[in-house]
């Protein structure tokens, strides 16, 4: 019988570990920015995603290449609306419906689309009037999509900078503009009948760039740093991603949406960038990119929302040359126009399975003070083994052990 026990041990633990190599990734997503005149064919990027562990994309807008290049592949595509088209969709059900008919029934259910965002970032660079004409819009996004019986299969929603928060620090105190109350109260509304995301732009590196001591960018990196307590909660947060997600969490709580899930619709960190600017480098966007995603592999999850890794999509697929702005702007892709990785942080499916190394975090001083970032969250045991690798690698065996015990303890019984 003891053979027999033993025997059932290592063929569970078999069966753990291939799940664990086998298992999807959903949470992982990239975006796809086209300002710039020097991105592989469509085709050719429908191949670079499937051979990696990226199983979503979010274009600004809608792209007919690339949504038809992406056809039955599987890919999760989450597909934009200009913020000069809310107006039109706000005021006309008939516009809406065309909208749909052109930029998703004749694609769907081949291409994959997941989510419509309207506009983005609409609540920090729009004006009164087009604020105001942005539920109206989503509603009659929506209306056309229940019209076609896509409703439940495809969500709506719109994307917010961090901007949106009047107070991120500590994470508990997390709380919304007052200014913005009513218009976000609409469209969590909305959010929440609809079981729509909630969709934030959380970026560390602009927090370091506010920030720029060492202590920080360690913070920022998932690299060994003493932590930030949350003197409300008693909560030691050890990185800025977890932080700034779980500040949107408490703000989404206080106003009563506790059942609206956050999406993180862009996060990244640029691997150049001007003489002056603070933080970027190819190190610390190896470290970011690399810790970020050996995190959500864990599936611990933020102190607030633990045991669930919250669907990221990583900012960006490409460079854009063609952006303006200093030169971190052009500087945030993870593959080459060449297709190759500008670093590798462990995309491939060939070495996902792998830890990828992140470097230790570079500190500069800038040659002049640099520009404080305008906040909209949008772009426009050995030294190689990073914290971030050694908790997923512990988390990961604790939930073996849990397992096996508690199978190996019915089996006993």
């Amino acid at each position: 019988m003891a053979v027999l026990h033993n025997s059932l041990a290592f063929f569970l633990l078999v069966f753990l570990l291939g799940f664990k190599t086998a298992k999807s990734e959903s949470f992982l997503g990239v975006n796809y920015g086209q300002v710039a005149d020097n991105l592989p064919s469509p085709s050719a990027t429908a191949k670079l995603l499937q051979s990696t562990s990226i199983e979503k994309i979010r274009l600004y807008g809608v792209d007919p290449a690339i949504i038809q290049a992406l056809a039955n592949t599987g890919i999760g595509i989450v597909i934009g609306t200009a913020n000069g088209d809310i107006p039109a969709l706000a005021s006309d059900p008939n516009f809406a419906k065309n909208w749909v008919n052109t930029n998703v029934l004749a694609y769907y259910p081949a291409s994959n689309i997941i989510l419509i965002n309207v506009g983005n970032e609409v609540l920090y660079y729009g004006d009164n009037n087009l604020k105001t004409q942005l539920l109206p819009a989503m509603q009659n996004i929506k209306n056309a999509l229940d019209a076609v019986s896509l409703g439940d299969q495809i969500k709506v929603s719109t994307v917010h900078s961090m901007t949106v928060l009047a107070q991120s620090e500590p994470p508990s105190a997390g709380i919304f503009d007052p200014s913005l109350a009513d218009l976000l109260k609409g469209l969590l509304e909305f959010n929440n009948a609809t079981s729509s995301p909630f969709p934030i732009n959380p970026y560390p590196f602009f927090a370091y760039r506010d920030d720029p001591r060492p202590e920080t960018l360690s913070f920022c990196l998932f690299q060994s740093n003493p932590g930030r307590l949350d003197g409300n909660t008693k909560i030691n947060y050890m990185n800025m991603f977890d932080a700034q997600v779980d500040a949107v969490r408490s703000a989404l709580d206080a106003m009563g949406f506790k059942n609206v899930e956050i999406i993180v619709a862009e996060t990244g960190w640029p691997y150049k960038g001007d003489s002056d600017e603070v933080g970027p480098g190819i190190e610390n966007a190896k470290a970011y990119n690399g810790n970020l995603i050996a995190h959500l592999r864990s599936m611990v999850g933020t102190p607030l929302m633990p045991g669930k890794s919250v669907d990221t999509y990583l900012f960006s697929l490409y460079d854009e040359d063609l952006k303006p702005g200093p030169g971190s702007e052009r500087a945030f892709g993870l593959f080459k126009p060449d297709l190759t990785m500008t670093y590798d942080v462990g995309l491939s499916k060939s070495i996902q399975n792998q830890a990828a190394t992140p470097q230790s975090p570079v500190t500069q001083t800038p040659a002049s003070p640099s520009p404080k970032p305008n906040g909209a969250g949008r772009i426009v045991p050995e030294e190689s083994t990073s914290d971030a690798q050694l908790q997923a690698n512990f988390d990961y065996a604790l939930v073996i052990c849990v397992c096996f015990i508690s199978l190996f303890t019915s089996y006993n019984s």
